[in-house]
């Protein structure tokens, strides 16, 4: 099989020529680690290498599965492999192996994909981009000088660049849907509590954070969530299940929808670049075409107060993150172990009280039940996914003088310290306006989904956002259906072309 003719299939098209024998999972195995290692020294993709164990196991892949030798690629966070370490993107966790699946990479592995390794993330995915000191910069394919978003950035330009065609992620904050913007790819979240996290955790960062997978088709994500979700034993609460299969949605007719639209950010007070509003409005403009009723509208809340009280509630979990790390290490992470805004964020969270924590959480969840509410009148809200373009490397960390000020404040170790000087919460808002609509609906638990329908002059992807009512993946999925028919774009492959020495 040559390089064209891998990539003009999704996974399900390469899965279907594995049940017809046309194709073995071998070969699928040899023509993506070819591609791999062609492309993945210009974008940085792929940082840890798993082939060897997948050609071992080609021979025993089922045929029947519904993704039968695909070639898949793991975030390297959270989804833990037996006998394979999870960094994390973090020095502290770079060598600790994992002694056991979790049940979503036992869901995973059950679907018959081919795993080749693991791929770049920021430490402990706290950023909406992909700049680890410990694997350093992802690259996009579409520009190698541009970000492919975060946290699942790595995961993104490896399905991009077209080394695999599916790849694992996970969304905190945005985290698929980001990178699936700046990459030109599909990404959904799914509904909190549709895909189990255990056997560790039950609801990471207090249930904002669900994982799934970037794709270049609608159909291979939702067969990848009909394989995967379901609850797991001793899960905190279940949610109703779907109402038939999640792929028979992807071409069924989504009927006459009810759409608000917004380019007006939900946090901060930068506006949206003209591109991303333009993309929204080209959008907003196709869905009326279609026959959907398009109402301009927002939900209101107070963002900046959001912002504060996610980033106590990160800075929790990162704390909680460095007290698991000590039980497993047998001693407590080290400072020169951890990225100066990581460690930052575990002091502060040595400093805000338990009263503080909780005030956070319970504005968060006040938050998220009037987000939700807003979905009594609308069944989709549509917004840009991200405030910009994919920036250029370095545009979004912070600047070299707040780095030094994060090094002093870690050195000399105060929380307290570090939470009156309000620089992590300066570092936030810059984030936020970044991504100023994705986090709010990690906090409601809505599914949402970045779709690929534009792309600006610079011939730089620009995703689209799409939220649907709690539970409700299968209107998103029937739309989504319906916008990949009317403006397709899964011929739409960068060529990687290698930077300057």
């Amino acid at each position: 099989m040559t390089r064209d003719e891998y990539t003009r299939h999704d996974a399900t098209g390469l899965a279907a020529l594995v049940r017809a024998r046309e194709v073995t999972p071998l070969e699928l195995i040899e023509v993506a680690v070819e591609r791999l290692e062609r492309v993945n020294p210009e974008i940085n993709a792929v940082v840890y290498r798993m082939d060897d164990e997948a050609r071992t196991l080609a021979p025993s892949v089922d045929r029947n599965a519904v993704f039968a030798g695909v070639p898949f690629l793991a975030k390297d966070l959270q989804s833990g492999y037996a006998g394979h370490p999870t960094s994390g993107g973090s020095r502290v966790a770079e060598q600790l192996v994992v002694e056991e699946d979790t049940e979503l990479v036992r869901r995973v592995r059950a679907t018959g994909v081919s795993i080749l390794g693991k791929t770049n993330t920021p430490e402990f995915g706290l950023l909406p981009y992909t700049e680890p000191e410990l694997w350093g910069p992802c690259r996009n394919p579409w520009a190698l000088d541009r970000i492919p978003g975060g946290s699942s950035g790595g995961s993104a330009a490896a399905v991009a660049a077209g080394i695999v065609p599916i790849a694992g992620g996970g969304d905190g904050a945005g985290s698929i849907r980001m990178p699936a913007s700046c990459c030109g790819l599909f990404g959904l979240k799914p509904t909190r509590g549709r895909i189990p996290p255990g056997p560790r955790d039950a609801e990471p960062w207090r249930g904002s954070v669900t994982e799934h997978v970037l794709t270049r088709s609608v159909r291979d994500s939702a067969a990848m969530l009909d394989a995967t979700h379901g609850p797991e034993p001793g899960a905190p609460y279940r949610i109703a299940p779907p109402d038939g299969r999640f792929i028979a949605q992807v071409d069924t007719d989504p009927g006459r929808l009810r759409i608000a639209w917004t380019t007006a950010p939900l946090m901060g007070s930068a506006a949206a670049h003209p591109d991303c509003v333009q993309a929204v409005v080209d959008t907003v403009s196709l869905l009326k075409q279609l026959g959907h009723h398009v109402t301009e509208a927002t939900p209101r809340i107070d963002g900046k107060a959001f912002a504060r009280a996610f980033m106590y509630m990160v800075a929790g979990e990162v704390g909680a993150e460095f007290e698991d790390l000590g039980r497993v290490l047998g001693r407590s992470p080290r400072r020169t172990e951890l990225e100066p805004l990581t460690w930052a964020l575990g002091l502060v969270s040595r400093a805000v009280s338990a009263r503080e924590l909780a005030a956070s959480l319970r504005l968060l969840e006040r938050c998220g039940k009037a987000v939700g509410r807003f979905f009594t009148d609308y069944d989709v809200l549509v917004t840009p996914t991200v405030a910009t373009p994919p920036p250029r490397i370095g545009a979004l960390p912070p600047s070299r003088s707040e780095h030094l000020q994060l090094r002093l404040m870690g050195a000399i170790g105060s929380g307290r310290l570090v939470k009156a000087g309000r620089l992590l919460e300066r570092i936030a808002d810059s984030a936020f306006e970044y991504t100023p609509w994705t986090p709010v609906f990690n906090i409601s638990g809505q599914p949402a989904m970045s779709v690929p329908l534009h792309w600006n002059a610079a011939r730089l992807p620009v995703g689209v956002h799409f939220v649907a009512g709690a539970g409700d993946e299968a209107a998103l999925l029937r739309l989504a259906g319906q916008l990949e028919r009317e403006r397709p774009w899964f011929d739409r492959i960068p060529e990687v072309v290698p930077r300057p020495q």
